[in-house]
């Protein structure tokens, strides 16, 4: 199921969004008819807006966005389960463009469950012929073409997503998530100054993990190889989910430990 709004009944087509990718975009998650997560995800929205140096109107409150999605989303269509990708993007009516008016459109994304694994595990392969970069606004998600080249690639080569490297070879991202390696108890996580996503999804769940002793979480410099070396993958997307990896290159892998420890951070809510 997916759904799609606008401030607008009409689209401008001078949005900076569409001519510039002058935009951010922050996912909220709907669990059983409840926003959760709200508050952390509103705090990364105010924090992606400024980096970008939108304008963040005086209504943006937590208070707005939470009656927003209860009226026009959970009440009024109905859903109670999903991922709400929210993009707020620049207009050109400011004296300046750090001054200009924002517009928002976003689009509902149906599931079972948010914090439920994808029954389909994917298969994954580094892509070497481009990299992504590891500065302040790696870290947000804005227009990235090197996401659009390495999407197409994923397709092209019949792969569910693509591993991007920063400049210096090691492991950032894939094109719409984070990746977490499980060895025994230790679970590796590429670091922000790596050029990997902030995501309050997983940032979510590893504290829960630390929280209660389940896993020693580790904040890494990965090499490439190092992906082959892993017991289990875990992929969590803010804006689709969560995915095992099943396959890289000619390496399997599982995905039991990290089944187990999804159970258990879903009975927390």
């Amino acid at each position: 199921m997916e759904n799609q709004y606008f401030t607008s009944d009409e689209f401008n087509v001078k949005n900076r969004a569409f001519l510039f990718g002058d935009a951010v975009k922050v996912s909220f998650f709907i669990r059983n008819g409840k926003l959760i997560m709200d508050e952390e995800c509103y705090f990364f929205l105010m924090a992606s807006m400024r980096k970008i140096r939108l304008n963040i109107p005086l209504t943006y409150t937590l208070e707005f966005f939470q009656s927003l999605f209860q009226r026009e989303i959970i009440d009024g269509e109905g859903i109670l389960n999903g991922i709400i990708n929210f993009q707020v993007f620049r207009n050109e009516d400011g004296a300046t463009l750090s001054k200009s008016s924002v517009s928002y459109f976003y689009e509902v994304v149906g599931m079972d469950d948010v914090l439920s694994v994808h029954k389909r595990s994917l298969e994954l392969d580094l892509i070497k012929e481009i990299n992504v970069n590891n500065n302040l606004l790696s870290n947000i998600r804005v227009h990235s073409p090197e996401n659009i080249y390495g999407g197409i690639y994923a397709q092209e080569n019949d792969l569910d997503d693509v591993i991007l490297l920063n400049p210096n070879k090691r492991i950032a991202r894939t094109t719409f998530g984070n990746l977490l390696f499980l060895d025994g108890d230790v679970i590796k996580i590429p670091k922000q100054t790596e050029g990997a996503y902030i995501s309050p999804l997983m940032e979510n769940f590893v504290t829960f993990l630390h929280k209660n002793n389940l896993a020693d979480i580790q904040e890494h410099e990965i090499i490439a190889f190092e992906s082959q070396k892993a017991e289990e993958i875990l992929l969590i997307s803010d804006e689709k989910g969560i995915f095992s990896v099943g396959k890289i290159r000619n390496k399997t892998f599982g995905n039991a430990r990290f089944l187990e420890l999804i159970e258990s951070w879903k009975g927390s809510f």
